[in-house]
């Protein structure tokens, strides 16, 4: 007989592991509570027929060969490099900071060595590095921190720099030559149907059934799988027991623009400035996806304490109050918890499927050299 699993979420996490499960001759129920696979990553037509990101921009990038070649099985590929520009007073700097800024924002004239000299005279030395503020400022130094990290990081964590862990910061770089991409991964593409057809796919295995619209009843599916495989918030699996990790939500304002077929330069524009609203950024789809349409269809961000959890906040106290659910999750012998919620980390895409990857070769007992 073969073993049975339930999947607590259809999101990255989730299809993974109920992809490999289901090839290793497991019967896999998934189950999500939204009425539609793919999670977060989640995209669709709009009525005008673009296609967007109903929870925010997606955009794929990995130096994972395992994680790329894995996801390849379902999806070809765009090839796409995300650029971000930051906006302030009225003029707009790439980012992450590199020469390009440097010049724009000062009116000078560095070459990549000049940059490198520029920034080691405004940089300040923090010892020991605890905080997202020492990060900025061993990098940047404080004119550039004021105007570019404090108030997008006071906007999207409603905490300061200061009070945030080093990790958070530490994942935007800082250059000195002109290279203005996003990300410096060894692939950057996105899939070129889009990510809810590549789930479709992960997802069609015979051996796998997917139930949307449906709650995780903990108790009674126990008794019913050999396994479960648990993406949701780990505090809501243990009932609050030791009360409610912090998560950082998201509200969206979605717009199609019928005047124009191009609203900005690049995919994404930020915007640190408290000045210029409660809003952290804009992202334009058509650049994300190459799609070709007289209007264009774009979206705010707006961060919230409340709503749909997205990100775990990334602070001291509550990696501790973590660690008190973790201790109950490795007692666990039927469950695994897999993902951003399950983990409580601050995962990329790439980063949720490798985890995903490294769980299910657990569960089928595969160890990989």
């Amino acid at each position: 007989m073969s073993k049975k699993a339930l999947v607590v979420g259809a999101g990255f996490a989730g299809a993974v592991c109920a992809e490999r499960l289901a090839s290793d001759g497991w019967e896999v129920d998934i189950i999500d509570r939204r009425e539609h696979i793919a999670g977060n990553a989640y995209d669709k037509f709009d009525d005008a027929g673009v296609l967007i990101h109903p929870y925010g921009p997606h955009i794929f990038h990995t130096n994972g060969k395992r994680i790329f070649e894995y996801l390849s099985r379902f999806t070809e590929w765009r090839f796409y490099e995300h650029k971000v520009l930051a906006k302030r007073d009225s003029k707009y700097y790439p980012i992450p900071v590199n020469r390009t800024t440097l010049n724009l924002l000062y009116g000078l004239d560095l070459d990549e060595a000049g940059a490198e000299e520029y920034l080691s005279t405004v940089r300040e030395n923090r010892e020991p590095v605890k905080t997202s503020e020492d990060v900025v400022l061993n990098g940047v130094g404080t004119d550039l921190c004021e105007k570019f990290f404090r108030g997008y990081t006071l906007k999207q964590w409603g905490l300061d720099l200061s009070e945030l862990s080093a990790g958070v910061a530490a994942r935007v770089p800082t250059r000195t030559n002109d290279d203005d991409r996003y990300f410096a991964d060894h692939w950057q593409f996105m899939p070129s149907e889009g990510y809810t057809r590549m789930f479709e796919r992960m997802l069609s295995h015979t051996n796998i059934t997917i139930h949307l619209g449906r709650q995780f009843d903990r108790e009674g599916s126990l008794s019913q799988y050999d396994h479960i495989v648990y993406t949701g918030p780990i505090d809501a699996f243990y009932d609050f027991k030791f009360g409610k990790l912090p998560y950082r939500s998201l509200r969206f304002e979605h717009q199609h623009l019928t005047h124009v077929s191009q609203h900005q330069e690049v995919g994404t524009v930020n915007y640190p400035d408290l000045a210029d609203g409660d809003f952290t950024r804009i992202t334009e789809f058509k650049h994300l996806t190459g799609q070709t349409h007289s209007g264009t269809s774009i979206v705010q961000e707006f961060p919230q304490d409340e709503g749909e959890p997205y990100y775990p906040v990334p602070r001291p106290d509550n990696e501790i109050l973590y660690k008190k659910y973790a201790l109950l999750a490795d007692s666990e012998t039927k469950v695994s918890f897999v993902g951003r919620l399950a983990q409580y980390r601050y995962y990329n895409m790439d980063q949720v499927v490798g985890a995903a990857l490294a769980f299910a070769d657990k569960i089928i007992g595969v160890t990989n050299e």
